[in-house]
């Protein structure tokens, strides 16, 4: 069979996503579409808006063939470990051709160019990475520079300011890395931006549409920019919609009574732990606290996904044991029919695990901080049953 690979969060699903969806199908003419998508947490560090059942559900009634869920120490992970998570899986389930996601740029050609330059970075590279990491810049930014001044090419500074762009030449170095043979391939993005909050006549972002659900604009108004299928699960039930500031009380409690292990946070470095400690008794929202911790160096997201992984106790499990490839599974959550074929395929040829019922007695730190994540979510919208993992089994459409 001829597999496409999307990596995706669906948070939630919208015409955009649709647009790409339909659009891997046509580019790469496959038999099956899987779709690697972040469980209830995602990677700008924040609860998923709706449960990772229903985004199942949303991806599998507009065309998704088969749903593995991304672990959850991968979806609430720098750009670089998110993408590492999402290719070793398509790479080792080992009926994938190809992957195929957006990117703002659009040119294959170009993100192929700057994930190799990257990979394997000359000593030069390194050298004026560390001159721009003195000056106080992000390690982004740093290497950006660093690109720009080998590369003798400013119009990457654009290419590289971009969320979908970095991703992309995350996914690419993650497949040469492993020296996979899946190809990658990407589709110029359409509409509004990663980050706009407005909503956008062509496609609107997913951002856009959390803010319209955030504000208590009704439902309905977004049925310019959402499939029918996947309003009508947004509006089922009266919906409890979650969003970040759920989660500031216990963060604060975590921080108030000091029993963080901060040195079990990969990205929580040179200092950040007192920085963390210190401004929580001065702030007064997670917004706040974020802003009062931010700096040039510490951007936005990250500190947003380390106060995601705070929330998660994500610092009770060791960082570099959740990375041991011994630990990856394919967890499934639902399939169609086509993808009940492409799962009898995968067993066959999958070099991992595939999980389709959790069961109490399997003992994985991966599969369990995911187990921990699903209760720690239950916490924010008790719609979910904090047991859910263990309950429910893939949904089939």
């Amino acid at each position: 069979m001829n597999i496409t690979g999307i990596i995706t969060e669906y948070n939630p699903f919208h015409n955009g996503h649709l647009f790409h969806l339909n659009s891997a199908k046509k580019t790469t003419n496959c038999d099956g579409i899987i779709c690697i998508m972040s469980g209830n947490f995602v990677q700008r560090g924040e609860p998923a808006i709706i449960d990772k059942w229903k985004r199942t559900e949303m991806a599998l009634l507009n065309g998704v063939d088969l749903v593995i869920e991304l672990p959850t120490f991968y979806a609430v992970s720098s750009a670089e470990f998110f993408a590492k998570g999402a290719i070793n899986i398509l790479d080792k389930i080992g009926v994938v051709k190809n992957i195929f996601f957006g990117s703002e740029c659009g040119s294959i050609e170009l993100l192929n160019k700057i994930a190799k330059f990257l990979t394997y970075e000359s000593y030069e590279f390194q050298e004026i990475v560390k001159d721009n990491l003195k000056s106080g810049v992000t390690y982004v930014k740093a290497r950006e520079n660093a690109l720009i001044n080998l590369l003798k090419d400013d119009s990457l500074k654009e290419v590289l300011s971009n969320s979908n762009n970095i991703l992309g030449i995350e996914y690419i170095k993650a497949l040469t890395k492993i020296n996979s043979n899946i190809i990658p391939l990407t589709l110029k993005r359409e509409g509004s931006k990663y980050n706009d909050k407005e909503l956008d006549s062509i496609f609107s972002s997913a951002t856009s549409i959390r803010e319209s659900l955030k504000s208590g604009k009704n439902i309905s108004s977004l049925d310019s920019y959402i499939p029918k299928s996947s309003l009508e699960i947004l509006d089922k039930n009266n919906y409890n919609f979650v969003f970040q500031e759920k989660m500031y009380e216990y963060i604060k409690y975590r921080l108030y009574t000091n029993c963080i292990n901060f040195n079990n946070l990969f990205e929580a470095k040179e200092g950040l732990d007192n920085k963390f400690l210190k401004e929580i008794y001065h702030s007064s929202s997670y917004e706040d606290l974020i802003f009062k911790i931010k700096s040039k160096r510490y951007t936005y997201t990250k500190i947003s996904r380390l106060m995601t992984q705070i929330f998660l106790s994500l610092d009770n499990y060791p960082f570099y044991e959740l990375i041991k490839d011994e630990h990856l599974y394919a967890r499934v959550l639902g399939f169609n029919d086509t993808g009940k074929l492409i799962l009898k395929e995968m067993k066959k040829k999958s070099r991992i695990p595939i999980i389709t019922k959790v069961s109490k007695n399997m003992n994985n730190p991966l599969l369990n901080l995911d187990i921990q994540g699903t209760k720690s979510y239950s916490v924010l919208n008790n719609t979910l049953n904090p047991l859910s993992d263990y309950l429910n089994s893939p949904i089939i459409k």
